[in-house]
C-alpha cells in the first residue's frame, strides 16, 4: 500500500517566487511583502508502535526550486478548503508492507514538515537516534541565531502540533481507517508578524510659535528580538524564562536620514514569538522599542506587552501603534496592550 503525501503552502502566504513582482497588502499603504518559496524541506514520519509509544520511520530530506512548486486550490478537509495554494509537486510516496506492520494489523502514522528558504540547524540529529520519543519530536527547535536565518524568518513554515481534525492531528494517517490514505500537509508561519504603524498628530509637527515643542520621530528600533532555538512545530510555546531578553537581534524601522518617514509611516517585520514566566505577563508577548524624536540623542525605550495566546494553533499578526503628541524623554516604560491580532 502507497500513501501519498502533498505538500502546501497557502498562496497568501508565499504567492511569489524570488523573481515575481511584489504584491501589495489591503490598507497597508506604502509597503509590500514579498515571500519566496522555501527551498529547503525536512519531513519527519513517526509510527506508532505496539505498547501505544512513538517512534521515527522516516527522515526525507529535500534541496528545491521555485519551479517545485504549483499553483492551484486547495480541496481537503482543512479549514483552508477552496483556498489558493502553491503545493509542492513532487511525488511523496510512503510504502507499506507486512514488515512494516510489525505484528499489528493497523499502521498508525504521523506526518510532521518544516520548510524554509534557507537551511536549518537543529538541536537534534532528525533520526532515531536524535528522536527517540514523540516528546522529543515535538521539541525539535532550530537555529534562529544567526542574521541569515533572522532575515528570512518570514519565509519559514510547519506544521503547528496541535491542530487538529475531527479530533486527531491533521497528519496522522492509518492504514486501514481510510480506503485510500492520504496525508494533506499545509504548512504555516513559525514566526509573527508584527505590523508598527506610527503617527505625530498634525499640529505638533511644526509649531512656530515653540519650536522646541515640534515633533519628529527620527529614529525607532524593535530590540532584543528572540534569536535562539525555536520550536518547530509548538511556535506559540517559546518561553524565555521571567523577564524579557536583555539581548537579540534589532530591526531598525526609522533612522535619522529617513526624512519621509519622521512624522508618520508604517513597517512590519516578523519574529519568533515568547512569553515569559512574569506573574501577570504569561500571556503576552514583549516587544522592546527603542525611539528617538527630534535627533535628540534621549532614547526611549517603551516595553509593550502584546497579548497572545500560547495554546493557539497559529502564530498570530500584531499590532503595534505609536501616537506622538509631543518629544520623547530618555527613559523606559511598559504598556500591557489588550489582545490584538
Amino acid at each position: 500500500m502507497a500513501i501519498p503525501i502533498s505538500i502546501s503552502l497557502l498562496a497568501k502566504d508565499a504567492p511569489q517566487a524570488s523573481y515575481a513582482p511584489a504584491v501589495r497588502k489591503i490598507a497597508d499603504p506604502g509597503t509590500t511583502e514579498r515571500f519566496i518559496f522555501p527551498q529547503y524541506l525536512y519531513v519527519i514520519i513517526m509510527k506508532q508502535n505496539l505498547d501505544d509509544s512513538w517512534s521515527v520511520w522516516q527522515v526525507l530530506q529535500r534541496t528545491l526550486t521555485d519551479e517545485d512548486w504549483t499553483a492551484t486550490r486547495y480541496a481537503g478537509l482543512l479549514m483552508n478548503a477552496g483556498d489558493s495554494i502553491y503545493q509542492y509537486n513532487d511525488k511523496i510516496d510512503l510504502l507499506l508492507t507486512n514488515g512494516t506492520l510489525t505484528g499489528r494489523q493497523e499502521f498508525v502514522g504521523r506526518v510532521y514538515a518544516i520548510a524554509s528558504a534557507v537551511e536549518l540547524s537543529f538541536d537534534r540529529t532528525l533520526d532515531d537516534s536524535g528522536i527517540t520519543s514523540m516528546s522529543d519530536l515535538l521539541n525539535l527547535s532550530f537555529d534562529a541565531s544567526s542574521a541569515t536565518v533572522q532575515q528570512n524568518l518570514q519565509h519559514i513554515y510547519a506544521s503547528p502540533y496541535n491542530y487538529e481534525v475531527s479530533g486527531k492531528y491533521y497528519g496522522e494517517f492509518s492504514s486501514i481507517a481510510e480506503k485510500v490514505p492520504h496525508v494533506n500537509m499545509l504548512l504555516y508561519h513559525v514566526a509573527a508578524k508584527v505590523d508598527v504603524k506610527w503617527n505625530v498628530e498634525e499640529n505638533n509637527r511644526i509649531n512656530k510659535a515653540n519650536p522646541a515643542s515640534a515633533v519628529r520621530l527620527t529614529s525607532m528600533k524593535a530590540c532584543n528580538l528572540f534569536n535562539g532555538y525555536a520550536y518547530c512545530f509548538k511556535p506559540m510555546k517559546n518561553v524565555v524564562g521571567s523577564t524579557p531578553l536583555a539581548t537579540g537581534d534589532t530591526i531598525e524601522i526609522v533612522k535619522r536620514t529617513d526624512e519621509g518617514l519622521w512624522w508618520e509611516g508604517r513597517s512590519y517585520f516578523y519574529t519568533i514569538p515568547y512569553t515569559t514566566t512574569a506573574v501577570g505577563k504569561e500571556n503576552y508577548f514583549p516587544l522592546q522599542m527603542q525611539m528617538e524624536t527630534n535627533a535628540s540623542g534621549n532614547l526611549y525605550r517603551p516595553t509593550l506587552y502584546l497579548e497572545i495566546d500560547p495554546t493557539a494553533t497559529f502564530v498570530p499578526w500584531l499590532r503595534a501603534d505609536f501616537n506622538l503628541n509631543q518629544p520623547l524623554s530618555a527613559g523606559t516604560d511598559t504598556k500591557v496592550v489588550a489582545k490584538d491580532s
